[in-house]
């Protein structure tokens, strides 16, 4: 199945450097591009991408809002942001308003093409050290909410979370707690139902906001 792909980024370079990666990939086709998050909810309505591959800092209607308005769809499309700097607070709330994942500017053309594959595919591109420094730098005071988390999950599903945040994949998972691969992936499911996640990510990062995983933590 072909993954059809929008750039979004106010750099021309860029956007250019992106497209001639990902078309070198049979099973990736660059379906447009545009230059500002303003154009990006009329780009997507037209074209129908399965993936937007996002820069989070532009002028006029910044990633951020640009992903918010995306997630507001019944179907959107999986976004990954792109951007020059990992430890910044527009990444953060970009993973918050939906974004799968994220991926820097200067990562190597199979890096990208592995990226947009996985998050085209429904998987979180997940980078444990980074998000949690995201977090710990950038995310809400633990509340109450640690409780109220862990009082929603089984005993099972706060393993299956935990091990989430480690940047496990089901597989992964399934060999850490000697579960089938399919039951896992309906433990990651019924997680993500019971904590109003879109994706992987948002429930890391729910898990943290909480307090239900110390961002300090090692």
């Amino acid at each position: 199945m072909t993954v059809t792909v929008l750039l979004v980024d106010d750099e021309p370079l860029v956007r250019s450097g992106l497209r001639a990666v990902l078309d070198t990939q049979p099973d990736i086709d660059v379906v447009g591009e545009v230059d500002d998050g303003a154009e990006v909810v009329a780009a997507v309505r037209r074209l129908d991408p399965a993936v937007v591959l996002m820069d989070v800092r532009m002028p006029r209607i910044d990633g951020i809002a640009a992903t918010e308005r995306l997630m507001t769809a019944a179907e959107p499309p999986k976004v990954l942001v792109v951007t020059t700097f990992e430890n910044d607070e527009y990444v953060y709330n970009a993973l918050r308003a939906g974004a799968s994942g994220f991926l820097l500017k200067r990562a190597r053309p199979e890096e990208i093409v592995q990226a947009t594959r996985t998050v085209a595919d429904g998987e979180s591109l997940l980078f444990p050290a980074s998000i949690r420094a995201l977090v710990h730098s950038f995310g809400r005071a633990p509340s109450e909410q640690r409780a109220q988390v862990a009082g929603k999950l089984t005993e099972r599903e706060q393993d299956v979370l935990r091990l989430m945040a480690r940047g496990m994949s089901n597989a992964e998972i399934a060999g850490e707690v000697f579960l089938g691969v399919e039951t896992v992936k309906t433990h990651v499911g019924s997680v993500l139902a019971k904590l109003g996640a879109r994706d992987r990510t948002q429930a890391v990062i729910i898990a943290y906001e909480s307090g239900f995983i110390s961002p300090t933590a090692s």
